[in-house]
């Protein structure tokens, strides 16, 4: 049984087990959260596909983990104007580990 869920603007495939990397959360390291917008679930007979969501479908996980990505870096070099901006960023992530697809 798998199930694709919604969370931070992008959509992740899942299933009992997996531990998967998402936006950063504020649950606290050991809480259970809960995913409620659910688009697909699928079974062994059966395949639900929500409009946009399956109704009364959850995924819960446990948080295992809070951490930062690897800096990267944007330059923007304007040529022959002796222009130049640098930047960085490192994008905030929790580390969630699927217990329980409900539908």
């Amino acid at each position: 049984m798998y199930a694709v869920i919604e969370t931070g603007g992008k959509q992740y495939r899942v299933q009992p087990g997996d531990t998967i990397r998402v936006e950063r959360l504020s649950n606290e390291l050991g809480e259970e959260v809960a995913f409620d917008r659910v688009l697909l679930i699928s079974g062994d007979k059966d395949t639900l596909v929500g409009t946009p969501h399956v109704d009364g479908s959850q995924v819960t996980a446990e948080v295992t983990a809070h951490g930062r990505a690897p800096k990267i870096h944007v330059v923007k070099f304007r040529r022959r104007k002796d222009s130049k901006t640098r930047t960085g960023h490192r994008q905030h992530w929790t580390e969630v580990q699927i217990r329980d697809i409900k539908h």
